[in-house]
């Protein structure tokens, strides 16, 4: 049996469960559009809100159709797109991206979402791998577009947009020779499926190149499904969207999951703490999705909420990115709103698991805060979730290993990566690299835990300790804004705790001292850091991921000094010679 066969058939089984697949009345991503704009109850309905600072505009569920159908006929007629091409984006959250996204799924056309942030070369290498037919971007970027389709061989066109829509597309002409159709445009036209790509979706690819994530239409679907029925969305749901669209999480569950279930979004360019409760209120936004560094922005703002009118908004979707007990504590405390903590990954649509939303308050505080991790909660009812060891075996409550998630919202691979697809897909099961646990409640639930990524467990003299749990003590220090504990290379213990310290503004003479007893008082001598750096960037991806593993390497040559140090638990560190 080749490898390629194993592979496929290795993902194939991690892409199913005993539970039956949920069924669509559509065999389409056209046919499911096709319902919502031409529904009689919702073509008058608003879907889309927009705004850019102050500016807004709006469309309906009618407007927003004629709108997609519109560029949709633009990419089929003037571009020759066909099913199976592959359009990437260098864009940002704007209407006119989300039509642009809407438009290529109803033409069976793949999108590969690109942070309009990226270096060049990252977006060179997208583009190519994902053997892209067409690249749109913003007027901003054009210079830079067209130096991809002088030397990017798939690519055909580049199109140009601004405020009004498209304005433009140049043609690829640079050799001398009318472009060759693409791959998918050499083979005959099947028709169109719910098993049509609809994203590669590139991870952040901190160690080595990115990796396309396959995404399909049924993915997007089944996700969406799972989102709505489990927190309850109908028609009546406003969900306000503040993360990148060029994400899982701004695209499945503030664009997708309300035009699922027929409600609408308020988009919103960027995140601004200072507007964000004005505007709940005045769009009487019913739930937010976040990233918990969204959560300490909006505390560290402060904003006084009596002025608010908000009895329709029901609290806040926030996954993506590891949630302290100490924040979910402080930020409930401080607004009265439930958090609706999840977990997902790309590989995994978007959200395969969440807290139940019917628990009693002292239940819900007991999952969120009692332990050393807030729980992300129980499976959604389209994947199942287990802790598995290195071994592929199952693990019993609290035994930590491996969070191992299998289902219907797992993706269809990485594009052209048989060796990430085999190293990810064992078991019958998609390993996810995160280390978690589960403990189970008087109903015998699995409620399950995220510890950390396993490729950053620090490991001292053989133990594992997760810097989430460092972290934690940190960010409780009343002077300290963002903090993140790293692993350097150690003589004695092979590795050594350090942390990396950013302090609030104006927060006064805060020692190295005062932070290491701090910590002293809340954690073993084994989990302190030993030695405290001091910064003024927090190290944050766009999606709100802390860049732990890239604040690792860039603080290594500072903590090389240290390598040869034999702690002690009342012996400060060496000053460092020539750094500040």
């Amino acid at each position: 049996m080749s490898l390629l066969t194993t592979v496929a058939e290795r993902i194939a089984q991690a892409r199913r469960m005993e539970r039956e697949r949920p069924t669509f009345p559509w065999s389409s991503f056209e046919g499911f559009f096709t319902s919502r704009v031409a529904d009689c109850g919702l073509s008058d309905r608003t879907f889309l809100i927009f705004y850019d600072e102050e500016r807004r505009r709006s469309l309906t569920y009618g407007e927003f159709g004629a709108a997609v159908q519109r560029t949709a006929s633009y990419l089929r007629d003037r571009l020759g797109l066909m099913r199976g091409d592959r359009l990437a984006t260098v864009l940002f959250n704007h209407e006119k991206t989300v039509i642009l996204y809407f438009a290529a799924w109803v033409s069976g056309i793949t999108i590969v979402p690109i942070n309009s942030d990226e270096p060049t070369e990252k977006k060179r290498f997208m583009i190519e791998h994902a053997e892209a037919s067409a690249v749109c971007c913003w007027r901003t970027h054009v210079e830079e577009a067209m130096g991809f389709l002088e030397d990017v061989p798939p690519l055909r066109y580049v199109v140009v947009m601004d405020e009004e829509g498209v304005v433009e597309h140049q043609k690829q002409t640079a050799r001398g020779k009318e472009p060759s159709r693409s791959l998918a445009g050499s083979t005959p036209v099947a028709p169109p499926s719910l098993e049509d790509k609809a994203l590669i979706v590139y991870t952040s690819g901190t160690t080595g190149q990115p990796k396309g994530v396959v995404l399909t239409v049924a993915n997007l679907l089944i996700d969406a499904d799972a989102i709505a029925g489990w927190h309850r969305f109908g028609q009546e749901a406003r969900l306000m969207c503040v993360l990148p669209i060029h994400h899982v999480n701004g695209i499945v569950v503030t664009l997708v999951t309300p035009f699922y279930c027929g409600g609408s979004v308020v988009l919103n360019r960027k995140f601004k703490s200072g507007l964000f409760w004005r505007r709940v209120h005045e769009e009487q936004v019913t739930c937010v999705s976040v990233v918990p560094t969204l959560l300490e922005f909006l505390l560290d703002a402060g904003e006084d909420l009596s002025s608010y009118q908000l009895d329709r908004f029901g609290g806040l979707i926030c996954g993506a990115g590891p949630l302290l007990t100490e924040t979910a504590r402080r930020f409930e405390d401080r607004f009265r709103f439930p958090i609706r903590h999840g977990y997902g990954l790309s590989e995994t649509t978007c959200y395969a698991c969440f807290l139940p939303n019917d628990l009693a308050p002292a239940d819900h505080r007991h999952w969120l805060s009692d332990y050393e991790f807030p729980s992300i909660g129980l499976p959604l009812p389209h994947n199942d979730m287990a802790i598995l060891n290195e071994k592929g075996e199952l693990l019993p409550p609290g035994a930590r290993g491996e969070i191992c998630i299998r289902g219907w919202t797992v993706c269809a691979g990485y594009l052209k990566r048989d060796d990430a697809n085999e190293a990810a897909f064992q078991w019958g099961w998609f390993r996810s690299g995160d280390e978690g646990f589960f403990e189970r409640d008087e109903h015998g639930r699995p409620f399950f835990f995220i510890s950390g990524r396993l490729k950053e467990l620090i490991i001292r003299g053989g133990v594992n300790i997760s810097p989430l749990e460092i972290d934690g003590v940190l960010r409780s220090h009343p002077a300290i804004q963002f903090a993140m504990a790293v692993p350097f290379d150690h003589r004695y213990y092979g590795e050594e705790i350090a942390a990396y310290v950013v302090l609030r503004e104006g927060a006064g003479s805060v020692t190295e001292a005062d932070i290491r007893h701090h910590c002293r008082s809340r954690l073993p001598f084994a989990r302190c850091p030993k030695v405290i750096l001091f910064g003024r960037e927090v190290p944050y991806t766009s999606t709100g991921k802390p860049k732990r593993l890239e604040l690792k390497a860039h603080l290594a040559p500072t903590l090389a000094a240290y390598r040869d140090h034999q702690f002690k638990e009342e012996q400060a560190p060496p000053p460092l010679r020539g750094t500040q």
